[in-house]
């Protein structure tokens, strides 16, 4: 039986081909995982995950040479192509002319080129949209929030991640461009709701695009992303949806089923979530995309999660990243975190570095440290109960 849901009634946003909002269906899109610099590669899995139901594949560019390959790979595919800029929004004015969609995190926007302000680098991505007749997506995720943000809201990442969102929309708004989405992303699914009801209540014309960044692996990375995608999209919220798994290039496309999957779940009123997650040993990877500098990421986070097995009772979150881009910051939170470079790894204790290490031997230094980790809790415990 067809669940009668309400949708917010945010504006269309276009994208290409593609309607996000307006009354539209949800849309599913998702990210290659190819260097973009290949292309021969990376159209390959931009048609595959296409086919497999994507409206929208992301690809992201971190230099000149990604720039001109994306020249070519708009030649070769059909999918309609959204751009990821992360630290390097000034590469906009060379993608742009080949994408449907630009990409950009305040929070990287807010560390390059600080000579300049905020609104100036936004009315700049702004004005190469209309030129060429791209959406933007706002993309606030919970481990690059600017600074400033995180000091008007000590103690609540949430507030600060809305603060940050709305203030973009704002400054988009100011200068007449109303073509974009915003998106609100943590690891932690109950963030996720938190943070997307809280936008959604104070600006219900925008369309959101639903994520739970860093899902990790299966099953538990769809466990947490249905969680969150479940209970907003039942209450009306959300646009369009990407889910983000730690998987090899070769089973991207699982990640569009599952989303596909996820909706018409929704749509029948079948739900398979539950409000809050058992507690235990949390494992956060992010998924796989062209930023990762070595394919044994995905093998070390399946490592990681069966070296740790022994803690699965415990309370222990321990993130594993895949680039220099997002691994210092969104490790900074978990207990213990890792994340990778091409030829060694790094390993932290919240926001402390312990070392880098190769490949082959991080796992044993993992295990080093969740011991100690555990340890101290027990003779913490011990002294408490005296």
């Amino acid at each position: 039986m067809a669940l009668a849901i309400e949708r917010n009634p945010t504006r269309a946003v276009l994208s290409g081909p593609v309607q996000i909002g307006g009354g539209a269906p949800v849309v599913v899109q998702s990210m290659c995982a190819t260097p973009t610099r290949d292309v021969a590669a990376t159209v390959r899995q931009a048609d595959a995950l296409h086919e497999a139901g994507a409206a929208l594949v992301r690809v992201a560019v971190d230099s000149a040479r990604d720039a001109e390959a994306l020249a070519e790979i708009r030649k070769r595919t059909r999918a309609p192509l959204v751009v990821d800029l992360q630290e390097h929004y000034r590469l906009a004015e060379k993608v742009a002319p080949f994408v449907d969609k630009l990409r950009y995190n305040p929070g990287h926007l807010h560390h390059h080129e600080r000579s300049l302000g905020t609104r100036e680098k936004v009315a700049y991505l702004a004005s190469l949209a209309r030129q060429h007749a791209c959406g933007l997506r706002v993309g606030v995720n919970c481990g690059s929030v600017a600074p400033d943000y995180e000091k008007r809201f000590p103690g609540d990442p949430v507030g600060a991640m809305v603060a940050c969102a709305l203030e973009h929309c704002a400054m988009l708004d100011e200068v007449g461009f109303v073509n974009y989405v915003v998106s609100l992303k943590d690891s932690d699914p109950v963030k996720v709701i938190d943070a997307n009801l809280r936008f959604a209540q104070a600006r219900p014309d925008v369309p959101l695009h639903l994520g739970v960044t860093e899902a990790g692996l299966l099953p538990d990375g769809e466990i947490k992303t249905r969680v969150a995608f479940e209970q907003l999209l039942a209450r009306g919220i959300g646009d369009t949806i990407r889910v983000s798994l730690t998987l090899p290039n070769e089973r991207k496309a699982e990640e569009v089923r599952i989303g596909h999957a996820i909706l018409e779940d929704v749509r029948r009123g079948r739900f398979r979530s539950v409000p809050e997650l058992p507690a235990g040993l949390n494992i956060i990877s992010c998924p796989s995309c062209s930023r990762v500098e070595n394919e044994r990421f995905v093998e070390l986070a399946e490592q990681v999660r069966e070296v740790t097995r022994f803690a699965e009772d415990h309370n222990v979150t321990i993130a594993v990243m895949g680039c220099r881009v997002n691994g210092p910051g969104e490790t900074d939170d978990a207990d213990l975190g890792l994340w990778c470079g091409p030829r060694h790894v790094n390993l932290k204790r919240g926001s402390e570095k312990i070392g880098t290490f190769p490949y082959d031997e991080v796992l044993e230094r993992l295990r080093e440290e969740l011991d100690r980790l555990l340890s101290e809790r027990a003779v913490r415990r011990e002294e408490g109960a005296r």
